[in-house]
């Protein structure tokens, strides 16, 4: 049964990795030794050297793509259980898109193909008896900030169902991507961000990949990507959400949902938005004990996925975190943390990059 249907029948809906605040928000006692300081890495907002000499080609989809040479790192974080242990990891060269898939390059693969994305379907009346008709219908889940909560465990309060949301319109019939070409295409389950990355003769990164990309050679316990400040200068890195989340977002970035791809500093391998703006799809099926058993060598994720907070449900890894994330709720967006979505519930604040082989 797709998610996005279960929440209508059940009262439930996807869980992404920063809905439960018990669970995932670290104690004063790991907050106090996440830190290490940032020694001899260049500020993200001067001119990175070497930039201009990036090795890059173009994708199909005539998008730049960065060549990640390959390395061994230390994958995970000492902060999140589900990135434990910290292990270390050894990926071969690969190229990884510079920036997230625009609703742009999406639609030219839709207008190629006539693909129809998952939020896009008709839904079998069969399929849910007792179901009321008039709920059967295609749409999305849209985040939609509300005006009093009662408690930060029922994330119902900030998430509905939208009838008619899809890529075309994130955040529901009344809403458009016109203007917002060079943003990163939203509303996309796992299967849809699969077919466009075959269409351009790509493939989705492995979790192990995404991250060794977004650590970009740091190989200390950094508590962001970037570093240790979360901002620097008195300016944001990453299109994340300040103010009292979920009612009072303050967009000090500029921002209250996606901003347009490469607003923000690229990292040290020259990528951009590889924390916020959006989650980002992996290739890999989730489960919270991976780690214990990961083969050194370019690990590509279990055969299966399990997730203890919803058993039963189909779940890929994501990564990144997204404009939704801060500190009070969500941290999911900090160095070495993972995501997780049900593969078939799209919602405004998922997208995806992709890579390709040497």
């Amino acid at each position: 049964m797709p998610l996005r249907i279960f929440c209508l029948l059940l009262g439930s809906f996807f869980l992404l990795d920063c809905t439960n605040p018990t669970q995932q928000k670290r104690s004063a006692e790991t907050d106090s030794v996440t830190t290490c300081a940032m020694s001899g890495v260049p500020s993200r907002f001067a001119t990175r050297t070497g930039a201009d000499t990036l090795l890059r080609q173009k994708g199909e989809d005539q998008v730049n793509m960065v060549l990640i040479e390959g390395g061994t790192f230390v994958m995970g974080s000492k902060n999140f259980p589900d990135a434990l242990p910290l292990h270390e990891v050894e990926v071969s060269s690969f190229y990884m898109d510079e920036h997230e898939v625009t609703n742009a390059q999406f639609e030219a693969f839709v207008k190629a193909t006539g693909y129809v994305t998952v939020a896009e379907k008709e839904l079998d009346p069969n399929e849910f008896p007792g179901a009321d008709p008039a709920m059967l219908v295609p749409g999305s889940a849209v985040f939609t900030a509300p005006e009093n909560i009662q408690g930060m465990d029922n994330y119902l309060q900030w998430w509905r169902y939208v009838p008619g949301a899809n890529w075309r319109h994130p955040e529901g019939p009344g809403s458009s991507i016109k203007g917002k070409e060079n943003h990163p295409v939203t509303q996309v389950a796992y299967q849809d961000a699969e077919a466009y990355a075959k269409w351009v003769g790509k493939r989705l990164p492995t979790e192990a990949e995404w991250e060794y990309a977004a650590k970009a050679g740091k190989h200390t316990d950094e508590t962001y990507y970037w570093g240790k400040e979360k901002k620097e200068d008195g300016k944001w890195l990453a299109n994340i959400y300040q103010g009292e989340f979920p009612k009072n977002n303050t967009k000090e970035d500029g921002f209250e949902t996606t901003a347009p791809v490469k607003s923000f500093p690229a990292n040290e391998y020259g990528l951009y938005d590889m924390e916020g703006n959006v989650w980002e799809w992996c290739s890999d099926f989730y489960r919270p004990d991976y780690y214990a058993n990961s083969p050194k060598k370019n690990p590509k994720g279990p055969t299966d996925s399990h997730d203890p907070q919803e058993p039963g449900m189909v779940k890929r890894v994501q990564r990144g975190g997204s404009f939704l994330c801060n500190d009070q709720y969500c941290e999911r967006y900090k160095a070495g943390s993972r995501g997780k979505g049900e593969v078939n519930s799209p919602t405004n604040n998922v997208g995806f990059r992709c890579v390709k082989d040497m």
